[in-house]
């Protein structure tokens, strides 16, 4: 090869006009996305501390001009938010540990190729995916078994979640098959090897996949408005649910709440929709390393 055409390594390559032009139209699609992912929530943020005389004459605002505080304290006044807060908090740690807990378990040896009748246990679990009772069925299962109003009925029918145990197995099938072989020698069983080996290396999909359950648990009101009937059981998403409804419904009557004005609805709705957003928020950060290194491993076969 003649020495002109020879490129020195750790050379920077120089884009041509071409390459420039399309990286520019990336970024600036890449950063209208990201702006229209986040203004609303920015609105919806700002709009839950505007008046009422500010929501009705503006279309979109990201700083209330007038700041209110009315539409919190009056979803506080109204229902134990923070009793609904805790037992949300604690509803979603007990489901996902739960559902964690038997998904690798039972996601584990099916990844093996030795184990025997895997395939058909996959069957079974592919059509829970594609059929399912419907929801009176369901219903009467839950009340034959005694669990209606407790929370083991929004955790036990949704235990195993067929999509997130796939992707666990997935994983477990691209980790080394030496790794199985040096512990047997080394005198480990399959439980020790699971225990000690696999779930150590599985943090990246545990992470993401305990967030998946997560974030269902936290947002689930259908299954706890159906199952559940002692308000002191019952978690944020039907505190909220029920202030809307209130606020809907006394809006106007409430028009000499304060000097500054009555909250009105939809600053109602916003602020319930902060406060059910953000405890979920801050929890994402923590797992946000593992997020997508264990989404891209565990879905891809090994």
């Amino acid at each position: 090869m003649a020495k002109g055409n020879v490129v020195k390594s750790g050379a920077k390559v120089r884009k041509s006009t071409g390459d420039r032009i399309v990286d520019v139209i990336i970024y600036i699609v890449l950063g209208l996305i990201a702006i229209s992912t986040v203004l609303p929530f920015l609105y919806v943020f700002a709009g839950s501390f505007a008046t009422e005389k500010e929501l009705t004459e503006k279309a979109f605002f990201i700083i209330p001009t007038e700041f209110s505080i009315n539409a919190y304290r009056y979803a506080i006044e109204t229902a134990n938010i923070l009793r609904g807060l805790k037992n949300s908090v604690l509803l979603t740690i007990l489901g996902t540990v739960c559902c964690m807990l038997f998904s690798l378990s039972f996601a584990y040896p099916l990844s093996k190729a030795h184990f025997r009748g895997r395939n058909w246990i996959m069957n079974l679990v592919i059509f829970t995916m594609l059929f399912s009772g419907g929801m009176i069925p369901s219903y009467l299962v839950i009340q034959s078994y005694g669990l209606l109003d407790s929370w083991w009925a929004l955790i036990l029918p949704g235990l195993i979640s067929p999509f997130n145990m796939i992707i666990i197995k997935k994983f477990f099938q691209g980790l080394p098959v030496e790794l199985d072989e040096a512990s047997y020698m080394d005198g480990a069983n399959d439980l020790q090897i699971f225990l000690r080996v696999a779930l150590p290396l599985s943090k990246p999909v545990i992470a993401s996949i305990s967030l998946f359950y997560g974030v269902g648990f936290w947002n689930d009101y259908f299954n706890a408005m159906i199952y559940l009937s002692t308000p002191e059981k019952y978690p944020i998403q039907i505190q909220l649910r029920s202030i809307i409804l209130l606020s809907s419904k006394i809006s106007d009557t409430m028009l000499d709440y304060d000097m500054m004005g009555a909250p009105p609805d939809k600053a109602v709705k916003m602020a319930c929709t902060v406060i059910a957003t953000v405890p979920i928020l801050i929890v994402y950060p923590f797992v946000q390393k593992h997020f997508t290194k264990g989404v891209m491993v565990g879905a891809v076969k090994g």
